[in-house]
């Protein structure tokens, strides 16, 4: 009876280090007595925090510069948890994030608060990336007329995340 609790023990030890493992990267939560953050990649740093908004205006002004910013999850990777888009608020323009495959968000993420370091970029997006971005990630994104796309990203190295 004794090695059948052992056995059930190292199995369910053994089935959630796997299921954490699944969700790739660096984890931790803190819970408070209002909410849990979820941490993920490296913790933040000391970069300046600017508004996703002022970026949104004037993007090269950012571009290649680590910062620190805030705002809603509005769609997220339902596959791996491999990207999300960041709005200032619900039903604004978005930022999409990626993390360089180096930590994945869960996959529920859409909706939450996000804060996130890393560095934007602006680039011209082929369309063959657009194509894949629309019909297998549902990004939501504005062609140019020869079907390419001017993306404003944001490479995160580390996000804490709110419901």
């Amino acid at each position: 009876m004794k090695k059948l609790f052992a056995l059930l023990f190292i199995a369910v030890v053994a089935f959630c280090a796997n299921a954490a493992y699944a969700q790739g990267g660096k984890t931790k939560t803190k819970t408070t007595a209002k909410t849990a953050i979820i941490k993920k990649g490296d913790p933040l740093g000391k970069s300046p925090v600017v508004a996703l908004k002022d970026v949104m205006k004037e993007p090269q002004k950012f571009a290649g510069k680590k910062v620190i910013v805030e705002g809603v999850i509005v769609r997220s990777c339902k596959a791996e948890g491999c990207w999300m888009e960041l709005a200032p608020a619900l039903n604004a323009k978005s930022v999409r994030v990626t993390f360089d495959e180096k930590f994945f968000i869960p996959l529920d993420a859409q909706g939450m608060k996000a804060k996130a370091e890393g560095e934007f970029s602006v680039k011209t997006l082929s369309k063959e990336e657009v194509d894949h971005l629309v019909n297998e990630d549902g990004a939501k994104i504005e062609r140019n007329a020869d079907g390419t796309a001017t993306e404003i990203s944001f490479l995160a190295t580390g996000v804490e995340l709110r419901k």
